[in-house]
């Protein structure tokens, strides 16, 4: 019998159980109004629906992002109309995660809730019209370091066998740092709920995985800017091999698509439906840490076919301490 490059998928569930996190918003020129959106494409990673161990655990994101707009692009900014936008953010996502030992519905229910910090950098070469109508020229530059908004979430995953099956509800608490008129926020200065569902195949014999996750959000108006986002919808990709049980490698994608259009009186570019994709490498290193078990991920992504929403390259450093999960042979349920 051929042996098991990972011996247990609970093992592993649990690592990106925590990547496969809400959307963290932040406020670093990405889609919709400003470009920027509640989801955070790359938010979810490999074996986003396998299971974890019960428990609390912990997790704590650095990201990084830089991305620029065409010159001759306008985009909606604190309620003036402005171009050249660009913009770099360094934020750290954390909060904790705990999982129920007792099953929900057949499945394994968590619930999770994160917090953002960081700093935002976002500049423009020029405001073509400010929000009483008057025409500004001239690059700006504006940063910021303060907290964002809190994200709140619900997760249940099912297992059958080497198949396994997510289903998440998060949504945007909007406590952050927002301000109408400046161009770096923390905050989204609005609502959102988002939804959705994930698949991961996972065959611990062989070491091989890949994961799926796509959700719909839905944004409430920003009664700041009387601005309304539409609703997007967003696929994350994950695929992985362990080469041992310690290490695994990989890639991963993003593909984010706005299917309605912004709407309300700010709204003057019109319903700016947005567009990006994203891919690029993973590495991931398993480790114990007494009787905890720690996770590191690093993984970097390289926009491409943006449409209304800046383009650039962003990184990902995950840490993650969780419960070590009990081995035990994979079962198939079916």
């Amino acid at each position: 019998m051929k042996r098991s490059l990972v011996s247990s998928p609970r093992l592993f569930g649990l690592i990106v159980g925590v990547i496969a996190f809400a959307g963290a918003s932040n406020n670093s020129a990405h889609a919709d109004e400003g470009g920027i959106s509640f989801w955070l494409p790359g938010i979810n990673g490999s074996l986003a629906a396998a299971p974890g161990a019960p428990g609390w655990s912990w997790v704590t994101l650095y990201y990084h992002t830089s991305v620029d707009a065409s010159g001759s692009k306008a985009f909606t900014r604190g309620g003036a109309v402005v171009a050249g936008l660009k913009g770099q953010g360094d934020l750290a996502i954390f909060g904790p995660t705990y999982t129920f030992a007792t099953p929900f519905l057949g499945a394994q229910a968590a619930v999770s809730l994160l917090g953002v910090a960081g700093r935002n950098q976002a500049s423009i070469d020029a405001t073509l019209t400010g929000p009483l109508g008057n025409t500004i020229s001239g690059h700006r530059t504006d940063t910021l370091v303060d907290v964002g908004d809190v994200i709140p979430q619900f997760t249940l995953k099912w297992n059958q066998g080497v198949n396994n099956f997510l289903w998440y509800g998060t949504g945007d608490v909007p406590v952050g740092a927002y301000q109408k008129g400046r161009l770096a926020n923390l905050g989204i200065g609005h609502g959102a709920i988002d939804s959705g569902f994930g698949y991961t195949y996972f065959n611990p014999q062989t070491g091989n995985e890949f994961s799926a996750v796509l959700g719909a959000t839905y944004n409430f108006k920003n009664t700041y800017t009387q601005y309304q986002n539409g609703v997007d919808l967003h696929l994350d990709l994950g695929a992985s091999h362990f080469v041992t049980k310690q290490w695994m490698i990989g890639l991963v994608g993003y593909y984010f698509q706005q299917v309605t259009g912004d709407s309300g009186s700010g709204a003057v570019l019109g319903d700016f439906k947005s567009r990006v994709a994203g891919v690029g490498p993973q590495i991931g290193y398993l480790f114990p840490i007494n009787d905890m078990q720690g996770y590191v991920n690093v993984k970097a992504y390289k926009e491409f076919a943006a449409e209304n929403r800046p383009e650039g390259w962003n990184v990902w450093l995950t840490f993650q301490l969780s419960p070590k999960a009990h081995e035990k042979p994979i079962t198939t349920k079916y």
